[in-house]
């Protein structure tokens, strides 16, 4: 039994699960009211094993009467394991296995595949040329530093924008242009966000920009750029891609609604089902260690994969790619 995301639900998957006998609620169009709704008729079925997304499933669970019952969960992305962490801090009274904790994710899947997938969903979305573009990367964790190294591989300019300064040196000792949103704000021509938090790019960012900027977001909530509630008016100029005048005249381009840009709007790119094989398969083996733990073994909250599952998956990795490598 199971939803889809909140404006990022593919139609056509959800067509053929449910030709396969699951029971799916859910589309890509639906209200976030909906998407609640679809939340708590998964939750009436009595689910026992979770394997959440951004977390919605886990806190609708913990806010309803059916927590006692869940055996366990599994959570996949970088904005899900932060509200775990902030949101539900000793609230969650069953194990919740992070996979985005695991390296092999971060690396596969977050660096490269989200890195790649967002800046070929950009340049399918908008029909624009990455060379030469300034560009301003907003958060320097694995899916910001495979944004940044992709973007400059295509011959963008990049900028990046992170307040942790430990990341920030190793975004400056990449060669990135490094320094505060509002700082970059005025240099930038297309910015996007990957930090997973609310109102990263609001007002002051916003009337520091140049006229004619595009704005994207890689988060999976699409609650990072606050455009809307300082536009004066927006039309629709193509699909996916949304004009918004300002009060003094400028005019600011939101691609996908501001929605995960590679899994949203008009023709994304996604991620490869290579690299997606690698977290199915965390997801799976980590689904397996909740359902065939003894009860108590794995503590509640949130905790990494295992180390002999992150091992396991990589040596199988690496037998693809590097077939001559011998483990130590």
């Amino acid at each position: 039994v199971g939803t889809g995301n909140y404006g990022s639900t593919q139609d056509d998957m959800v067509a053929v699960l449910r030709s396969e006998g699951m029971l799916i609620f859910g589309t890509r169009d639906d209200t976030l009211e909906q998407h609640k709704e679809n939340l708590r008729r998964v939750i009436g079925h009595n689910p026992d094993i979770l394997l959440d997304n951004s977390a919605d499933l886990v806190a609708s669970v913990v806010a309803s009467s059916k927590a006692e019952a869940v055996r366990g969960a599994t959570k996949e992305t970088t904005s899900g394991g932060d509200r775990l962490r902030s949101e539900m801090v000793g609230r969650i009274p069953f194990p919740v296995i992070v996979i985005n904790d695991s390296p092999l994710k971060q690396i596969v899947e977050n660096m490269h595949a989200v890195g790649q997938g967002v800046v070929e969903s950009y340049m399918r979305m908008t029909n624009l040329m990455v060379n030469g573009r300034r560009f301003v990367v907003v958060g320097y964790g694995r899916c910001g530093r495979g944004i940044a190294q992709y973007l400059r591989a295509l011959g963008a300019q990049v900028g990046v924008v992170e307040t942790d300064p430990i990341k920030a040196v190793e975004a400056a000792l990449a060669g990135y242009r490094v320094g505060k949103l509002e700082d970059l704000a005025a240099w930038g021509q297309a910015f996007i966000t990957a930090t997973g938090q609310r109102g990263v790019i609001g007002r002051r960012a916003l009337d520091s920009m140049p006229s004619g900027a595009m704005l994207a977001n890689a988060g999976h909530f699409d609650w990072e750029i606050a455009l809307r509630s300082l536009a004066t008016q927006s039309r629709r100029v193509d699909d996916g891609i949304e004009l918004f005048e300002l009060a003094d005249g400028r005019e600011i381009i939101l691609i996908a609604d501001g929605r995960m840009v590679n899994l949203a709007g008009r023709e994304p790119k996604g991620n490869s089902i290579e690299s997606m094989d690698v977290g199915f398969l965390l997801q799976a083996l980590s689904l397996a260690r909740v359902a065939q733990a003894p009860h108590g073994s794995l503590v509640s909250g949130p905790q990494p994969v295992p180390a002999d599952i992150n091992r396991q998956i990589a040596l199988r990795l690496l037998a693809k790619l590097t077939p001559n490598y011998a483990a130590q």
